[in-house]
């Protein structure tokens, strides 16, 4: 079976502290345009969610997947913990992607 393509999963939101969406995608810079120019319908545009808070890289597309899946279980404490672990005053990462 060939490889996948890599993952990314990602955590978007509003403001610090504000309201969190956990998505993966394969194309982390298209996929944050999208969420910051409201492109696709949903709870996203719904919401506004258009900062990057959290990004992490998987070399294959498959265990970003279960890891989304895991997060989106956890309690928003844990997701909070998880972002400021790495991005303490919840900058927009787009710019660095």
């Amino acid at each position: 079976m060939p490889k996948e393509h890599g993952g990314w999963l990602y955590i978007v939101t509003n403001k610090p502290n504000g309201i969190l969406y956990t998505g993966v995608t394969s194309d982390i810079a298209r996929r944050a345009f999208e969420h910051r120019t409201g492109a696709v319908d949903g709870f996203t545009r719904r919401y506004a969610l258009k900062r990057l808070v959290y990004v992490e890289r998987h070399e294959d597309i498959r265990p970003a997947i279960q890891r989304e899946k895991t997060v989106k279980h956890w309690s928003r404490a844990w997701k909070v913990r998880l972002i400021n672990s790495v991005n303490p005053d919840w900058n927009d990462l787009y710019d660095s992607l």
